[in-house]
């Protein structure tokens, strides 16, 4: 099995925390795509999911995600 790269490992585990605390959350994507809207952003569910089972998303996305998951708290450890 071949290592992925640092970049795509920060980015899978990204993705898979923001999966995990949306299931802890009972948020799924189309209401994460209308908290989103309300931090100004403009995602679909498509565009969330898409972004999601990439692993790659811009800083904007992941910080917006956990102010419309309103977690508070985060440590580096969490993720």
């Amino acid at each position: 099995m071949v290592k992925p790269k640092p970049e795509e490992e920060w980015g899978q585990r990204a993705s898979a925390f923001l999966k995990a605390e949306m299931k802890k959350a009972e948020v799924t994507y189309v209401e994460l795509a209308k908290r989103l809207k309300k931090h100004g952003l403009k995602e679909t569910e498509a565009s969330i999911t898409n972004k999601l089972k990439r692993g790659t998303f811009a800083a904007t996305f992941m910080l917006a995600c956990l102010a419309a998951l309103e977690l508070e708290g985060l440590g580096l450890e969490d993720l």
